[in-house]
């Protein structure tokens, strides 16, 4: 990936040793959390906005029968954040509060123990295997349609499941999909990791959507895959991450997106207007049918409107085929997610709605001026793409 496009977040964290969180204090070489298992410390597997994720390794060598993944698995994912971190600024981080409602659902990893020890707050959470981006990048920078149409059935339905919690996950991209540990009966099975920047899209007790807002002094997420709702600062909701799943589809399936390889301070304004400028049709010109028909769908999503998950589902199976069981990617998740709906399988045409009201197309590769709004903010606008627009009304519902 080129620089310009790492994760942008309202509050980074400067990259320094040796925590490498911006802390000064080493990381622990052996974890042990509540009644945890010890683990010594091993390789790094990455690091994102907050926290960083290293392999530990059980020190005592459990049985035949617990080195399958779960709490007694030989190796599990630990993820630290430093208490100092923006993201622990209140005690332990957010991330914690997301996993206590999303943890083992379907497509989401589950976590064993949390805790703290020294400085740092740790999680031990199933081990799992490569990314998307790292399949993607193995893989002579290019997918299969058949395996990118898969990607798109089961993210769906994993989506699907979130939201109906209550959250919506707000960075969508190759590099938080993972695949389960290889040569595992779970090496197929699809997972969506990193949930420091998950946000309630609906207050779970009542059922109330929470306040829409707007404000483009905050952005959240990865610029690359950002929705255009999110470059300009508007309360995340549904209809965001599945923007965002679209543009990872058509990078995965072309190679690259038509935003790529702006640099500069300008560059989330110079993205931005990019992303308005093009068509569904000019972004899917080189990609099978589908995938133009779903990204016209999610980018004219309404704020509170409710995607209709399983007609998503259903646009990509004429491309991977009847039978399920030699699929590349598991895709269980869809399939039951369609038979709760009580939909049949089979390919649907979104051009078909159930009202026979038209619906209005926002999205269709106009200039920016003509319909993106701005939002008068009290403090000063920090974000650059800001300074260059007109006074319009607030309209980004």
């Amino acid at each position: 990936m080129d620089d310009g496009d790492s994760v942008a977040r309202s509050a980074d964290k400067d990259d320094a040793p040796p925590g490498d969180d911006g802390s000064s204090t080493p990381l622990p070489e052996t974890i042990q959390i509540g009644n945890s298992p010890t683990y010594k410390l091993d390789r790094k597997l990455g690091k994102g906005g907050f926290g960083q994720v290293y392999v530990g390794r059980r020190i005592s060598t459990p049985s035949l029968i617990d080195r399958t993944p779960g709490a007694n698995a030989l190796e599990v994912a630990i993820k630290f954040e430093h208490r100092t971190s923006k993201g622990c600024n209140y005690g332990a981080p957010y991330e914690w509060q997301v996993y206590n409602t999303l943890s083992g659902i379907h497509g989401v990893p589950r976590v064993h123990y949390k805790g703290k020890q020294s400085e740092y707050y740790i999680m031990i959470m199933d081990m799992l295997g490569p990314s998307l981006w790292d399949v993607w990048n193995n893989n002579s920078h290019s997918m299969s349609v058949e395996m990118v149409a898969c990607i798109a059935i089961e993210a769906i339905s994993i989506l699907e499941k979130m939201h109906s919690k209550g959250y919506v996950h707000g960075d969508v991209k190759p590099e938080n999909f993972l695949l389960g540990p290889p040569g595992t009966v779970q090496d197929k099975k699809l997972f969506l990791v990193d949930l420091g920047l998950a946000t309630k899209w609906k207050d779970t007790g009542t059922g109330e959507l929470v306040e829409y807002d707007q404000r483009p002094d905050v952005f959240r997420g990865t610029v690359r895959y950002a929705s255009v709702h999110a470059h300009l600062g508007r309360t995340g909701s549904r209809r965001d991450d599945l923007e965002s799943l679209a543009y990872t589809l058509v990078f995965l399936l072309r190679g690259r997106l038509p935003w790529q390889g702006y640099q500069g301070e300008n560059k989330g304004f110079l993205v931005c207007k990019k992303k308005m400028a093009t068509s569904p049709e000019s972004l899917c010109c080189f990609c099978p049918q589908p995938f133009r028909q779903f990204v016209e769908y999610v980018v004219n999503l309404k704020f509170d409107e409710e995607p209709n998950y399983a007609k998503c589902i259903s646009l990509f199976d004429g491309i991977v085929g009847p039978n399920p069981d030699i699929r590349p990617i598991n895709t269980d998740g869809a399939q039951k997610l369609i038979y709760q709906v009580g939909q049949k399988r089979g390919r649907l045409m979104m051009e078909e709605d159930d009202d026979d009201q038209p619906k209005k197309k926002i999205r269709m590769g106009m200039p920016s001026t003509q319909w993106v709004s701005v939002y008068n903010a009290r403090r000063p606008m920090k974000q650059r793409y800001e300074s260059h627009r007109g006074k319009l009304a607030l309209d980004g519902k």
